[in-house]
């Protein structure tokens, strides 16, 4: 089996309950393949989308693709840091 295709998302600047669903629909379509996430340009960060990203990083890590989130704002790096979680919680590594 050969390695997963690549693909990359710039994650939005509001990452609020509003953006929960539509990122999760994203997310979906673009499984099977390894991802990058840009976090650069989020500017605000609610828990459900937390959720939505640990989620993914789980099932990317089940699929064997892996999931990376690259260049964290400020925001996206303090609303993980309050929530008591890791950035690394949010990646998957192929095996």
């Amino acid at each position: 089996m050969g390695k997963p295709a690549t693909g990359s998302m710039t994650l939005p600047d509001e990452l609020d309950i509003k953006a929960a669903g539509p990122l999760a629909a994203e997310l979906i379509a673009a499984r099977g393949k390894d991802l990058t996430l840009d976090a650069s340009q989020v500017e605000r960060v609610g828990g459900q989308c937390l959720q939505v990203l640990l989620s993914a990083a789980a099932t990317w890590g089940a699929d064997g693709a892996e999931l990376t989130i690259e260049e964290p704002s400020a925001a996206f790096a303090d609303a993980i840091r309050i929530a008591g979680l890791d950035l690394t919680q949010f990646t998957a590594r192929s095996a």
